[in-house]
């Protein structure tokens, strides 16, 4: 009786499974490859940079403090996972793929499928959220907080055990022949299944937010009488519908070739001639983590006017570090010192603060 070892081929490294599938690592770097890795770093600094600004957009205007743009919050924070996980790979991707271990090669892998699971489950989070408000004749879901950071938790517990389903439990170094051409040591069927799986939800939210529009579209036709304040609900519904279609859309766009890649990978093997693309198909999906800060800053005033003012307070910071730094400011004469006599307040004086209408704490106005 043959023992696992025998069967397994854990003790085989990384450019073993390469070269069962005929997939070539290169051991030279070329000057089209210097080109591919310095753009793709560049992409990746950008795509970080300004999903995380998206991030600090929505915490520091109330205006967004809601459960929808909180999980827009959160795609953005699976896109900035995404630019994390692509620099990952320019890093240990061509001749550097040799020497990788088995561990880190699954861990380059996994911040892939982390990040694009994150990604569709925050989609399909907001479909949801969307088809409950809107059906119901609301702007915004009446869903608590910890609702939203209980529904964020679970998005991320799923796409971390996606991501480790490959290394563990699903990849082929137990059978050779169920290798993928595109990811040797990932199980063809494993990649059946989560492209499979990621295109049915692409066409439940599709069919999700056709269904809210045609909703929209007859309510507003209904109204006969509009007031003032109907306009302006049924406008901003319609706008913010439209800005997270077009978040739907690209996605759908960027994501869909190397979601068909990998099927057909899974369903033909080396028939599909998938290596010879696949590359174009995963530039095609990094650029969806740049798209959507795009379309947030197009689409959406108060999120440009947020932009905008990120963007002034860290130059006009740095601005004021430099003159603060500048040797040139101390050939100024010092001005007088004053002494300044501040008003005897008791304890409980400076303990107070100013409450609003509501009766809401508020603190020390500044």
């Amino acid at each position: 009786m043959a023992t696992e070892s025998s069967v397994c081929n854990y003790s085989h490294n990384v450019t073993f499974f390469y070269d069962n599938v005929g997939k070539k690592i290169r051991d030279k770097w070329t000057a089209r490859d210097y080109v591919v890795l310095v753009l793709g770093l560049t992409v990746c600094v950008v795509v970080v940079l300004a999903n995380l600004m998206v991030m600090v957009a929505i915490f520091k205007n109330r205006r967004f403090h809601f459960p929808i743009y909180y999980l827009l919050a959160n795609m953005a924070a699976a896109d900035l996972f995404a630019g994390i996980a692509y620099t990952n790979l320019m890093l240990n991707t061509g001749p550097w793929t040799k020497t990788l271990t088995k561990t880190q090669w699954y861990i380059r892998g996994a911040l892939i499928d982390i990040s694009l699971t994150a990604s569709v489950a925050s989609l399909l989070a907001v479909a949801v959220e969307r088809h409950q408000t809107i059906l119901t004749m609301q702007l915004h879901s009446n869903m608590t907080n910890r609702r939203v950071v209980l529904l964020i938790v679970c998005i991320w517990a799923a796409a971390i055990i996606m991501g480790l389903v490959p290394s563990t439990l699903w990849n082929c170094e137990c059978d050779l022949k169920d290798c993928s051409t595109v990811a040797p040591l990932y199980s063809r069927r494993f990649l059946i299944f989560w492209a499979a799986l990621n295109l049915l939800t692409f066409f439940i939210m599709v069919v999700i937010y056709t269904r809210i529009f045609v909703h929209v579209k007859c309510q507003n036709e209904q109204m006969v009488q509009h007031t003032t304040a109907n306009l302006k609900h049924s406008t901003t519904v319609v706008n913010l519908m439209k800005t997270i279609s077009m978040v739907l859309g690209a996605f759908v766009i960027c994501w869909t070739p190397g979601l068909m890649t990998l099927l057909l990978d899974g369903l033909l093997g080396e028939k599909s001639n998938a290596t010879s693309y696949e590359k174009f198909c995963l530039v095609i999906a990094e650029c969806n983590s740049l798209v959507n800060p795009i379309i947030y800053s197009l689409r959406d005033k108060d999120m440009r006017r947020t932009f905008k003012w990120i963007l002034c307070c860290m130059f006009v910071r740095h601005a004021d570090q430099q003159m603060l730094s500048s040797p040139i400011q101390m050939d100024f004469p010092l001005p007088k010192q004053h002494t300044i006599e501040f008003p005897q307040v008791s304890e409980d004086q400076a303990l107070w603060k100013p409450q609003d209408s509501n009766n809401r704490w508020t603190g020390p106005a500044l």
